[in-house]
């Protein structure tokens, strides 16, 4: 899956490391409707430690984003896959 890494130089990587970094800082640093996902582990793999401050929406105005973003990705993607659990089922 990553055999592309094998063939890029120093200075390629560590461009793409900047890339992959800056990708996950925006969004551990991101708050209210840009914030979907609570996703500490992902922000753990950056060097840097640091205190997160969110906010989130109250209820009704976040439950309006989640069915937006839903709508999107039916318009975006009306041919992904239905994954049919509910949150945290097994």
């Amino acid at each position: 899956m990553d055999s592309d890494l094998d063939d890029m130089s120093r200075e390629r990587l560590i461009e793409e490391v900047r890339r992959l970094r800056a990708g996950i800082r925006e969004h551990r640093d991101s708050t209210g409707h840009d914030l979907c996902w609570h996703h500490p582990e992902l922000w753990g793999l950056l060097p840097e430690r640091t205190l997160l401050e969110i906010a989130v929406p109250p209820w009704p105005k976040f439950l309006r984003g989640c069915l937006r973003y839903r709508e999107s990705l039916e318009r975006q993607r009306p041919d992904a896959a239905v994954f049919d659990r509910e949150y945290g089922g097994r």
